[in-house]
């Protein structure tokens, strides 16, 4: 079994200055096997729409493949929720 893509999802969003930005996120693989293609979804992003990319995995250096990541976010600070109470 071989991977032959990573399933992308890209998400849109607003930075601190109020910038539309965009963050690409990797929720699984496409492997081919000896009997045709297969997907693996790892993850389901909240509010996805369903539409979905197949990229071709990056090499490394040495000729190994590697997996896109989303950027890493920090934790957020305590006063980055507010005085609202938790929606759930």
């Amino acid at each position: 079994m071989s991977k032959k893509f990573d399933v992308v999802v890209t998400q849109r969003y607003s930075d601190r200055d109020g910038n539309e930005q965009k963050r690409y996120i990797n929720i699984g693989a496409v492997f081919e096997t000896s009997k045709g293609m297969s997907m693996k979804l790892e993850s389901i992003p909240m509010g996805w729409d369903g539409w979905c990319a197949f990229y071709e995995p990056k090499a490394k250096e040495g000729g190994q493949q590697t997996q896109q990541r989303a950027p890493s976010r920090s934790a957020p600070r305590s006063d980055d929720f507010g005085s609202e109470e938790p929606p759930f």
